[in-house]
């Protein structure tokens, strides 16, 4: 699998931020030729993450979110977002259906949302230094590379 294209974008913790991030995100794999459903399901995922990253890992305030994104000559995306956040102590009881630290507004299903319209996706987190989601999906169009 060789890397044929990537990303590094760093955006504050801000809702306008997540709008941004799905505008990226769709821009970036539209090489790819994707379909519809393809391109709404990776910018959703995308959203999610970043969604997580202003409401959980940064609560009462501001922090950079770091978005990297690369293409490989498969057709496959990942899409990595991480934040220095406030981590996550447990990572199967977050990314459990429904479960949130969020307000009574919240419904629990960002991870769960990320693994439906994903291949894959991974958590990596350490309790007061951060998380990172990579988020990996194979796009099916043919490629303008």
């Amino acid at each position: 699998m060789k890397k044929i294209n990537e990303f590094r974008l760093t955006v504050e913790s801000m809702s306008a931020n997540e709008s941004f991030a799905r505008s990226v995100t769709g821009a970036f794999i539209t090489p790819l030729d994707p379909t519809l459903e393809e391109m709404a399901d990776l910018k959703t995922a995308v959203s999610e993450a970043v969604t997580n990253c202003i409401v959980h890992a940064y609560r009462d305030t501001y922090g950079k979110i770091y978005i990297n994104g690369a293409i490989f000559d498969d057709g496959i995306v990942r899409i990595t977002v991480r934040d220095k956040g406030c981590g996550i102590d447990n990572i199967e009881q977050a990314t459990a259906p429904l479960f949130t630290t969020g307000d009574g507004d919240r419904a629990g299903l960002g991870f769960t949302v990320m693994e439906s319209f994903c291949d894959s996706v991974k958590v990596r987190s350490k309790p007061n230094c951060g998380t990172t989601v990579t988020l990996t999906k194979k796009i099916s169009g043919k490629s303008k590379w």
